[in-house]
């Protein structure tokens, strides 16, 4: 587990004091005077590590031809195959969701005429959960192999991150703990007590570039797949009084 906090901007501002400004990395703060003490407020963000449980793909067909109904018609000869290779892998229909189908016409631009329409291009795409993550490799081959042109993704996820995000709770209050105390070791003061706490938004793993790939590797090499750690962090704002 480690733990990734932002950039720090720290404003603080007393009235017996004159304004200033200092910067730090872990986390932000505000402290102000009230008629019951010092309220200091802090933001900071704790994040969890987990090893992914599956990923999600983009997994599609895109073909062309002179007439608008051709290249449907090959498009969908092409992708019935794409279906049929996904369910020979073992992925559940549950886990395959029809994402996006466009017939575009293609055009051909010439000096001082009109755009002509040369023939149409036809794209049937379908986002793919797999939850076998040895096999994502062999997965997107047998795809490749049976007509998908375009891949995109993998994008990496966590099946139940509930756990992780109370680990990572955890650690935003422990660093936001850390920086009261910090201000009111600085101050003369003690932390008396937690106003409030509110909690901003949280961010999982980012999904990979587009690929785009015209033909299946070797059967023995699959294509290589790093999973790599999803991160998840929340963001929370803590509000403390302090004084002596």
């Amino acid at each position: 587990m480690s733990l990734r906090l932002p950039s720090l901007a720290l404003a603080l501002a007393l009235t017996s004091l004159t304004p200033m400004t200092t910067s730090a990395q872990q986390s932000s703060a505000e402290v102000s005077t009230a008629a019951q003490g010092t309220i200091l407020t802090v933001s900071a963000t704790g994040a969890a590590h987990r090893m992914p449980d599956f990923a999600t793909v983009s997994a599609g067909v895109v073909t062309q031809a002179t007439a608008a109904d051709a290249a449907m018609r090959d498009n969908a000869t092409r992708m019935n195959a794409v279906l049929a290779a996904l369910k020979s892998a073992g992925i559940a229909e549950r886990d395959i969701r029809t994402s996006r189908i466009t017939l575009e016409p293609q055009y051909r631009y010439e000096q001082n005429q009109a755009p002509a329409i040369v023939g149409y291009r036809a794209s049937n795409s379908v986002s793919v959960k797999i939850h076998d993550l040895a096999r994502l490799g062999r997965v997107l081959d047998a795809l490749i192999g049976q007509g998908a042109n375009q891949i995109n993704g993998p994008s990496f996820g966590i099946e139940h991150p509930e756990a992780a995000y109370a680990e990572a709770r955890r650690n935003a209050v422990h660093a936001a703990m850390e920086q009261a105390r910090a201000y009111a070791e600085a101050l003369g003061v003690k932390v008396r007590r937690i106003v409030s706490i509110n909690e901003g938004g949280s961010r999982g793993s980012m999904p990979m570039p587009m690929a785009r790939l015209a033909a299946a590797p070797p059967p023995e090499s699959a294509t290589p797949i790093a999973g790599g750690e999803t991160e998840l962090d929340i963001h929370i704002e803590v509000v403390f009084e302090l004084g002596s």
